[in-house]
């Protein structure tokens, strides 16, 4: 009898473990399908990624007079998987294989360490988790960024409850956290450091890692502020908005109503388990160290700058405080993690992430389209014509860098004069003073990018693509600038012929 029992909860065992492999699969496969269901993916500075990765590719043939790389150890994890899947599978697999690669990493990063907060599989949180993947973070296309937030999770995860070879394994993690990007390793230290030292200081006592945490973020931005002289700008008194929910919030109104009922859902959650159960001392221990992070990484909106120049660097470090609230997001699920909630919550998670994704098919498919008409006008250009963009967000959309989808479409085709990353002198691909294929001043660039640039004498013969039709964002339009023109004056009214 006693083998037969023990051989039933071992077929048992196996078959959770199969039915957990299985979701797992079912899962990725739809985390999967907002990569893939419009013909073009168009995520804000991915398509600048993507013309960089290809352009390195015209360095090392000589094909880019004016440009170097440079050997780089951070910041370059998804431009080199691109350059190198470019190459062997081209360019329009690439972006949505890598792209599609980051959203996996990011989400069972991010889903191991809600399980290492909660010590369980908080499967019912799965909606909250595939929302953030293709939240602002990815929409707007720091995806170097975005991996090395999503390995960081996983490592600190492996570290915190992981034993043996899984450590090993969490450790592994940290060069390939350093080449995507060094925030990811500044996340990494700061998790690990707080998980491990807040279990051993338990009570009241426990406090001071919250108040140092504080203090340190305060530090900091002192000393941006007064010592050193540093360029920044700040996100405003209005901080707290900045809560994670805001990740949801990209294109207009509809968002940011559909972020706060997530914020309400998410909040009455944590509130309901606490008032209506008689919570153990064991459910606090779960609930006080992610209530702590989080609301310590809600604060730092408030002591961190938004953007910061720093001497090392022509361009700014930009959009910090935006960055950063994907990690606070995935704090505050942590804390409805370790609530326990009950199984209801999956159905109006469920509810707002149907009516999340339907509104980002819509609003994704529109700037397909407008990548499209772009790619169309750069078909009538000879080859390795010099082009400038200054294209325009619609309003209320939170997302930047539209001018990039001409970047994208320049891939094979043209040379985008306005590329930003050679300038700033932060990525691998590099430029020298008189390039004719991008300009070497990180001022002009931006200059170009905001329609408030004045073309010079020694420009290159450049093409401004533009949209010419404020009623339809989708509708582009090109025209050739002279010297003396202004990038972003006479453009032509909705009634002129492309």
């Amino acid at each position: 009898m006693e083998r037969v029992e023990i051989g039933n909860a071992e077929s048992r065992t196996k078959g959770g473990h199969a039915r957990q492999w299985l979701g797992a699969l079912a899962i990725s496969l739809l985390l999967l399908v907002p990569c893939v269901w419009h013909k073009r993916l168009v995520a804000g500075d991915l398509g600048s990624h993507v013309y960089n990765a290809w352009l390195a590719q015209q360095i090392k043939r000589g094909d880019a007079p004016g440009l170097y790389l440079v050997r780089q150890w951070h910041n370059v994890l998804v431009d080199v998987a691109l350059e190198r899947t470019g190459g062997l599978l081209g360019w329009g697999v690439a972006e949505k294989a890598v792209a599609g690669a980051a959203v996996l990493i990011f989400f069972w990063g991010a889903f191991t360490f809600v399980s290492a907060a909660a010590r369980r599989k908080p499967w019912e949180l799965a909606p909250a988790v595939a929302m953030l993947a293709y939240g602002w973070t990815f929409q707007v296309g720091f995806i170097n960024y975005y991996v090395s937030v999503g390995l960081a999770f996983l490592s600190a995860a492996m570290l915190w409850r992981g034993r043996g070879w899984k450590r090993a394994a969490g450790a592994g993690l940290v060069p390939l956290i350093w080449a995507a990007h060094p925030l990811g390793i500044i996340l990494l230290i700061v998790l690990a450091a707080y998980s491990t030292l807040r279990e051993r200081i338990a009570g009241w006592p426990g406090l001071i890692l919250p108040a140092a945490g504080l203090l340190a973020l305060g530090g900091a931005g002192w000393e941006v502020k007064r010592r050193f002289g540093y360029e920044a700008d700040w996100a405003g008194t209005q901080f707290y908005l900045f809560n994670g929910a805001d990740q949801l919030a990209l294109y207009g109104r509809r968002y940011a109503v559909l972020a706060a009922v997530v914020f309400f859902v998410c909040v009455s959650v944590v509130a309901y388990q606490v008032v209506r159960r008689k919570l153990k001392r064991e459910d606090w221990r779960l609930l006080v160290p992610p209530l702590e992070m989080y609301l310590v990484a809600v604060c730092a909106a408030g002591l961190l700058p938004q953007d910061i120049q720093v001497p090392l660097y022509p361009a700014p470090m930009g959009l910090l405080v935006s960055r950063m609230t994907l990690v606070s997001a995935v704090l505050g699920l942590c804390l409805i993690a370790g609530a326990r909630p009950k199984r209801w919550v999956l159905a109006p998670l469920a509810v707002c992430t149907v009516a999340y994704f339907t509104l980002l098919y819509r609003d994704t498919g529109s700037l397909g389209r407008l990548q499209a008409q772009a790619e169309s006008l750069v078909s009538t250009l000879p080859p390795g014509q010099r082009i400038v963009a200054t294209f325009h967000a619609p309003e209320g959309s939170r997302l930047p860098f539209q001018d990039h989808v001409v970047d994208r479409a320049c891939v094979q085709r043209c040379f985008s004069y306005q590329n930003y990353e050679p300038a700033s002198r932060q990525f691998r691909v590099r430029v020298q003073e008189g390039s004719p294929v991008a300009t070497a001043s990180a001022d002009d660039a931006e200059a170009m990018a905001s329609g408030e640039y004045t073309v010079r004498e020694e420009d290159p013969p450049l093409v401004l693509f533009y949209q010419c039709a404020p009623d339809h964002p989708e509708r582009v339009c090109l025209r050739a600038l002279a010297a003396g023109d202004v990038d972003g004056d006479g453009w032509p009214s909705s009634d002129d012929p492309p």
